[in-house]
Formats: C-alpha cells, sequence, structure tokens
C-alpha cells in the first residue's frame, strides 16, 4: 500500500451580513468561518481523512512540503518517517498523520480509536459552547436553551465590562439551576488593549463568580503568563483552565508544572497532534488534573477528537468542546452550516454524551460536497478593533496563535 496524494481542501462560510459584536474593549467583526479537510488517497483507492488548522497557510503547507514528502510513501510505517521541517509546519503535518491513521483504520477495519491508543469507554461527555458578546439577559436565555438541548454545561465568551460579567454569572445560574455546568471563557480579558482587566479586578470577578458554581474560569490572564495563573489559582475559589495558546510543547508542559490551572486544553489540529496530545494527557494524570478538548470547527473535528478521547478514563480527559451554532430553531452564536453537511451522518449524542462510533476509521463518511459547495475566502475569519490603543487586529484559524496580521496569510 502506497500513498498516491495528499490534499489538502479550504472551505469557507461567509457571514452576510458580517456579524459584529460589541464588547469591552472594542467590537468584533466576524465575516466567515473557515474549515480545512485534509485527504489522504492509496493506491488501492483508499481514502482517509482529517481536519486540519483552519488557514490559507495550512493548506500551503500541505500542498508544497507535507503532500511531496509523503508522495510513495507505505502509510503502515507512519511513525518512521521522520518528517523535519519549522514548528509551524511540523504541527500541520501531525495533522495530516491523523488522515494517514483514519486510512490505516479502514484497512485494518477497526475504528481510528484503536489506531489511537485503544478505547477505554464509548463514548465522551459534551459541552455546548456558544455565547459571544451579548448582554446578561441573552446569555441567560441562550444558557437555558443550550441546557433544554441535554448538554450537561454550556461555556459563553464574556467581556462586557466586570460589573456585566458578574450580573451575566448571576443571571445564568438563575436561568438554568443549579445542576447545570457554567464554564466562562475569558479570552477578551486580555484583549481589549489597555482596557484588559488588570489582575485585581480578575481576583475580585473569581471571589464574586464563585457564589454561582461556575465549572471554570478560562484564559482570564495572558495565557503565557504561567505564574500569575499559579498566584490566582492560589487564591482563587473558581477552577482555571487554559492552553489553547500554548505555542509549543514546552509551554504545555510548563503550565501543568506551574500548577497555574486546574483543567488543560489543547486543539489537537493545531497544536501538535495525536504524540504532543497523548504527553499532555499523561502530564495531566500524573499531576491530578483534568483535560478538555479545545473544539471550536466543524462535526468532524468533534468526532474525530472523541475518537482519541475515550482512549483515556474520563478521570483523565474529562471534556468535549461541542460548539453550537445556530440553525433555524436551534440555538447558537451564528450559523456555520459546514460544521454539520461535512458529515454524510448526524452525530450520535444522548444525554451530553457523543457516542463514539465503532465502524472502521472515523465510523461516519465524510461528505466531499462540502468542497464545492464552500469555496475558500481568502484572508481572516475576523478582526478585533480595539478602542484604546485604537487598533485593528486579525485572527485566523490557527488557535495556537494569539494574533495574526493580514500579512501572516
Amino acid at each position: 500500500m502506497k500513498i498516491t496524494r495528499v490534499e489538502s481542501f479550504l472551505m469557507s462560510c461567509p457571514l452576510d451580513p458580517p456579524l459584529k459584536l460589541s464588547f469591552w474593549g472594542g467590537e468584533r467583526t466576524i465575516l466567515k468561518r473557515d474549515a480545512l479537510l485534509i485527504r489522504v488517497v492509496m493506491d488501492s483507492g483508499l481514502i482517509g481523512y482529517a481536519p486540519g488548522p483552519a488557514h490559507e497557510r495550512a493548506a500551503q503547507q500541505i500542498r508544497e512540503a507535507i503532500a511531496p514528502f509523503l508522495a510513495g510513501r507505505d502509510p503502515r510505517r507512519w511513525q518512521d518517517f521522520g518528517f523535519q521541517s519549522d514548528p509551524p509546519t511540523l504541527k500541520t503535518y501531525r495533522a495530516v498523520e491523523i488522515a494517514l491513521l483514519d486510512a490505516l483504520a479502514r484497512y485494518e477495519g477497526c475504528p481510528l480509536s484503536e489506531l489511537m491508543g485503544g478505547r477505554k469507554r464509548s463514548a465522551i461527555q459534551l459541552y455546548g459552547s456558544a455565547g459571544m458578546y451579548m448582554s446578561p439577559e441573552q446569555y441567560a436565555d441562550e444558557a437555558a436553551a443550550i441546557a433544554a438541548m441535554d448538554f450537561p454545561a454550556y461555556k459563553m465568551r464574556s467581556g462586557i465590562g466586570p460589573d456585566g460579567d458578574l450580573k451575566t454569572v448571576e443571571l445564568m445560574r438563575r436561568a438554568v439551576g443549579p445542576d447545570i455546568g457554567l464554564m466562562i471563557d475569558a479570552h477578551t480579558w486580555w484583549r481589549m488593549g489597555e482596557r484588559s482587566y488588570p489582575f485585581e479586578t480578575v481576583q475580585a470577578l473569581c471571589e464574586s463568580m464563585a457564589l454561582y458554581h461556575p465549572l471554570w474560569l478560562e484564559e482570564p490572564l495572558p495565557p503565557e503568563d504561567h505564574a500569575a495563573y499559579r498566584q490566582l489559582r492560589n487564591r482563587s475559589a473558581v477552577k482555571l483552565a487554559s492552553g489553547e495558546h500554548e505555542q509549543d510543547e514546552a509551554g504545555f508542559l510548563d503550565l501543568i508544572a506551574s500548577d497555574g490551572v486546574d483543567y488543560v486544553q489543547m486543539d489537537l489540529f493545531c497544536q501538535g497532534g495525536l504524540a504532543t496530545a497523548r504527553r499532555v494527557f499523561e502530564s495531566v494524570q500524573r499531576k491530578a488534573l483534568r483535560f478538555a478538548f479545545h473544539s471550536w470547527g466543524t462535526a468532524l473535528e468533534v468526532l474525530t477528537a472523541a475518537h482519541l478521547g475515550i482512549c483515556w478514563p474520563e478521570t483523565v480527559v474529562e471534556w468535549l468542546e461541542y460548539p453550537c451554532y445556530s440553525t433555524p430553531g436551534r440555538a447558537g452564536m451564528y450559523p456555520f452550516p459546514l460544521s454539520d453537511e461535512i458529515l454524510k451522518e448526524p452525530l450520535d449524542i444522548r444525554d451530553g454524551h457523543l457516542i463514539v462510533p465503532d465502524g472502521p476509521g472515523l465510523g461516519i463518511e465524510v461528505n466531499e460536497r462540502v468542497i464545492e459547495k464552500y469555496p475558500p475566502l481568502s484572508g481572516p475569519w475576523s478582526f478585533f478593533r480595539l478602542d484604546s490603543p485604537a487598533e485593528t487586529i486579525a485572527v485566523i484559524g490557527d488557535h495556537s496563535v494569539k494574533w495574526a496580521s493580514e500579512a501572516a496569510q
């Protein structure tokens, strides 16, 4: 068996009109959502799939460096290939490896999870992830709607000012009752320029929010400042989460060793793939922490991460993020129809858990029609306009990067 083609397909869903959302430090504009599909074709016609980092640079890395390297190789020897490149390209290569594993699992007639370590369970717990820069009352309404969809927890993006953020948590708890988990993603608190919340404000909010028993507070401080996280964790009754913006594996290991967080997060497809994830899980287990997947793309990303997650006990890999996009009659942050359409069958979600299919490979077939239906649109998918200092900053689909300019595309 030989690899004949490695292909990358960047796709875009435009928001028409663009979505403009005000926050404490400025305004965010969302123009589109992107997705990258990786396809590996064997000489027998067997195909493996994986999601990839959703930006133009990753598609170029696959075309120009990764595909020529893999052509003609036997995928059964994937662990011996020894691909070498710069760190960004190497991260993209790790996503391509997952497509190789999907092809091998189909060849062997076993689920992808069996080649990722062997499943220890059949399902993984999901939380519904939505909420972005709304009024406290709108957050509360959405929290109730997500809870009504049988998700055991709801995550929202705060950043409407300290008083508004605290009022939001109060109203959300009142709306969902005591048994639904609430996660507060504070990533805007360090994306507001000079209006970013200082440490003292963050600490005060932790004390006040603890009254409403959130499951965690995510990225309330600049993600690289592990010492500050440790200081806050020692003073906070609210559990802390971080990890999706770590630049490399050393960053993850330092975050874990620093005792700065209770929950470690990682994007499987942007931050190092299977090998890095395994080592992060091992470190999380040794420190008796918990892991929660960052998953902010399509249903294919959710499914693929789930195959890895069930290879570890729930006491280590506890949560998988399920992004809730709106459709007619379904609550969510905004429409992203490609997310569901990329799979030929819907995910099997019961009582807030994803039941991971046990058929060959992914266990669900990829719908290649989306490649033509959603042609790529160049440029960043969203922008932050900051009030102070006055500037506009672009954001791409690489979750390990805090900011990126248009030139970085």
